[in-house]
């Protein structure tokens, strides 16, 4: 740059210089920036747990409901069988399932989000991570789980479920084997997608067998657990 066209400033001298207005951190290349370091750090922190599954249901669940307890039996034969146990870190049915997999020694993993009411990370877990943005902490999801579980839960579940589903579907994932537990919670759900999904043709006839539903947590981690070598 020459005449006008050089700048008062320098880039190294505005790297070093003290700056009273921090509007910066909220422009979009600072954001780009702590989304690229919550990938790096998820991808670092998880990229050593050995096989697992992710188990998501509602956190809302209260402890001793029956719910609860077969949400800990999964984390409990997860273990058993080499498996590290994922949740999104929080309260219910997540609680649950790190409870399971945390007193059977297994790896119990919690990856929360950041919420303006969330409850933090429950005391079940081993290794635990707190995003900022869904999105990644999605992709941590998938990436690291061989198979995924989804208890009874609200709006959350949903989308949780529905994100892996579309990435099956999609064949953005090769073979990830999903489970819906408890038959009576899915089936009105699944009804609908037999009927008004199929028979409309927005979706294929053979894409709901892309889930299995059960009422047994034994089954539900044989399903999982069976195309996938224990580390």
């Amino acid at each position: 740059m020459r005449g006008a066209m050089i700048p008062e400033q320098t880039s190294s001298g505005n790297l070093i210089n003290q700056h009273d207005d921090t509007d910066w951190l909220r422009m979009d290349p600072w954001r780009v920036l702590r989304i690229q370091s919550e990938f790096v750090d998820g991808f670092d922190a998880l990229a050593n747990i050995g096989p697992a599954v992710t188990v998501f249901g509602s956190a809302r669940e209260r402890r001793g409901t029956a719910l609860y307890q077969y949400a800990e039996r999964m984390g409990e034969l997860l273990a058993d069988r080499g498996f590290a146990t994922i949740t999104g870190g929080g309260p219910g049915v997540m609680e649950a399932a790190n409870k399971g997999a945390y007193h059977h020694d297994g790896v119990s993993v919690g990856l929360g989000i950041e919420l303006p009411h969330e409850q933090g990370l429950n005391e079940y877990i081993n290794l635990g991570m707190t995003f900022r943005y869904f999105f990644v902490r999605k992709t941590m999801f998938v990436k690291y789980s061989s198979g995924v579980i989804v208890c009874p839960g609200g709006f959350g579940t949903l989308d949780e479920m529905f994100e892996v589903l579309t990435l099956v579907q999609t064949h953005k994932v090769t073979h990830l084997p999903i489970v819906l537990f408890n038959t009576a919670y899915w089936q009105g759900l699944f009804d609908w997608v037999n009927t008004t999904l199929v028979e409309s043709g927005k979706i294929s006839p053979l894409d709901p067998n892309l889930v299995m539903l059960t009422d047994d947590p034994v089954a539900a981690v044989d399903y999982v657990t069976r195309h996938t070598q224990r580390a």
